[in-house]
């Protein structure tokens, strides 16, 4: 290779400045400087054209050539959960179709339970319920010879954590709305969150034999949230059931075998076997009991399982209805014994050759994760680097607002800021502060949670910093759309977040009157520090903001407090702190862009 070919760099016709300093190997800092010599401001995301990259270039002893686009790879696959990648890549001549999964969601109290164990004992012969040994959160059932599978989650906020987890078990969501309640908020929000999972959606009005069932008003309250019947032209088939009476259970099951039918869901039985934790626990005289979701593949008595960093011999496999089995196929709920620990819900398994295979397996994973921990959510500076790499094409977003007259301006200003280059999708849009349910719908879509004139709540924050989810608060509209604009843009400047650095519980309130009221703590979690702002929370409400004045461990003033010990702290302009209130402390720190 040629001194000339080795100073040659091809780009394509845009190139960020970070991009074209790794190139060059040289840091960015002297990239922009040499940018603003020319004229040019430019941060580290900026884009900038072909010719400006060729006259950078040239100050560093390099020639730039032109490059032909990659093809990036699609999309709906890159962004799949590992058993549908392999589903994808499998030959087509291996696959064949499999159950559709089910998951009903829906408010509280609106039937959804009642109705699965409708369906489930309308195809269960008396005997076999009544020797229903387990409880495994998933049933199979048939329908005009043609196998369902039902999963049964406590709500759609299990539903997002397990995608989050990296799980999408569901291929239709089945949205259950009672006839005389209507749809509630927590309707809306299952609905946003079966939307944001991109299944199809079927409504079972649930109730219709009640005398104040009104199915005219219900079908008037899913138009207006998208969900439009299709006897009004729309695409959502809206069925009327009663679980108590047992009408129209034919007539959903029928809906979602016609679904089914489109959708066309196909696994490869003859591969190994991968899938989905549905739910785990630990049983007397069994030990870790896990139930799993095939969804490619078969499972097989004797197979070591992978989840994880749990793993294990397959030493009993039950169906549903706690009858033993030697396999399962696709789209087959099983329970399991022989891990040696219990996985979260949504994680996903798969086989390994041997025991000793998946303990290096796991060294080597636990040894990553020390080095680079999880983390699910995008930040609006990160976003642009994201659509650079060719990762994504679409700013996933969660908007909360004060009122209604605010929240809908703000949804249509955003909505317009949309591209034929990038998309602009608001996942959920609804008043009042950020909840844990945005944050998780955040996590599991990659999303950014957007606030105006609202806060977050305690557990929000929480789970948005374990999750690493980025929240944006704002006061003033044009700001927010200024800053989503600048993010689509690449120009968006240092964004400061909130970094959660300790928890501690107060014990004891002093009385000092040349210092005011000192709180005696107890450092659960984390550190406190002299130079960190704390929040109050009482009984999960937020009480105060504000700064700590004093940090004293035993007589002495300190820097710092660690878990474990207890220390005196007092806050500035705030005396009226009380025992069992809970000090989160935390600093302000800039994401990396």
């Amino acid at each position: 290779m040629t001194a000339e070919n080795i100073n040659l760099i091809p780009i394509q016709d845009f190139v960020t400045v970070r991009e074209l300093a790794t190139m060059m190997n040289v840091s960015p800092i002297n990239v922009i400087k040499v940018l603003m010599t020319n004229g040019i401001m430019a941060n580290i995301n900026q884009q900038i054209d072909f010719d400006t990259a060729s006259i950078v270039a040239e100050e560093f002893g390099f020639t730039v050539k032109t490059e032909a686009p990659e093809e990036p790879e699609p999309e709906d696959i890159a962004e799949q959960p590992v058993w549908r990648r392999i589903i994808a890549e499998e030959r087509q001549e291996n696959l064949e179709p499999r159950p559709a999964v089910i998951t009903m969601l829906g408010h509280v109290d609106h039937g959804k339970t009642s109705l699965l164990d409708v369906i489930r004992h309308t195809n269960v012969q008396a005997g076999e319920a009544g020797g229903i040994t387990q409880h495994i959160g998933a049933y199979q059932v048939v329908h005009n010879n043609t196998p369902i599978t039902f999963l049964d989650t406590p709500g759609h906020e299990a539903f997002t954590a397990m995608r989050a987890r990296g799980a999408q078990a569901t291929d239709i969501a089945v949205l259950v709305v009672a006839a005389d309640d209507g749809v509630m908020p927590q309707t809306r929000e299952a609905a946003d969150h079966a939307r944001a999972a991109h299944v199809p959606i079927i409504v079972a009005m649930n109730k219709i034999d009640l005398p104040n069932a009104n199915p005219e008003r219900v079908k008037q309250q899913l138009a207006e949230i998208g969900l439009v019947p299709d006897e009004w032209d729309g695409d959502t088939m809206v069925i009327p059931v009663s679980a108590r009476q047992k009408l129209g259970i034919d007539d959903l099951l029928e809906a979602i075998v016609l679904i089914a039918e489109d959708l066309n869901p196909q696994a490869n039985p003859d591969a190994p076997a991968t899938g989905t934790v549905l739910e785990a626990r630990k049983e007397r005289g069994r030990g870790p009991m896990v139930t799993l979701l095939v969804q490619n593949g078969t499972l097989e008595l004797g197979d070591t399982l992978l989840i994880g960093e749990f793993y294990g011999r397959i030493k009993a496999m039950f169906d549903f209805t706690g009858a033993p089995l030697k396999s399962a196929k696709p789209s087959v709920p099983v329970s399991v014994s022989g891990l040696n620990g219990i996985p979260m819900a949504g994680d996903q398994f798969r086989i390994v050759e041997s025991e000793r295979a998946a303990r290096k397996i796991v060294a080597d994973l636990l040894t990553e994760k020390a080095v680079e921990p999880d983390r699910h959510g995008v930040s609006l500076d990160e976003f642009f680097a994201r659509l650079q790499e060719g990762e994504t094409k679409t700013l996933n977003l969660v908007v909360k607002a004060d009122v209604q007259g605010s929240l809908e301006p703000l949804v249509n200003s955003l909505n317009k800021l949309s591209t034929e280059e990038v998309e602009v999708e608001i996942l959920r849009a609804a008043t009042g502060n950020i909840t844990e349910s945005d944050i998780m719908l955040a996590s599991a879509s990659d999303a950014v949670v957007l606030g105006f004139s609202v806060d977050a709540d305690p557990a929000a924050r929480v789970t948005a910093s374990n999750e690493g989810v980025q929240i944006q608060v704002y006061d003033i509209i044009y700001k927010l759309l200024e800053d989503v604009e600048k993010a689509l843009k690449g120009l968006l400047g240092p964004v400061y977040e909130e970094v959660v650095i300790g928890r501690a519980e107060v014990r004891q309130i002093f009385n000092i009157r040349s210092v005011g009221v000192i709180a005696g703590c107890y450092m659960r979690t984390g550190v406190a520090r002299r130079n960190a702002k704390v929040r109050v929370i009482r009984q999960a409400n937020l009480i105060h903001v504000g700064s700590v004045s004093s940090l004293r461990h035993l007589q002495d003033n300190v820097r710092e407090v660690r878990t474990g010990f207890e220390f005196g702290v007092s806050i500035d302009k705030w005396n009226d702190v009380q025992q069992g209130d809970l000090l989160e402390f935390f600093v302000m720190s800039q994401t990396e862009q």
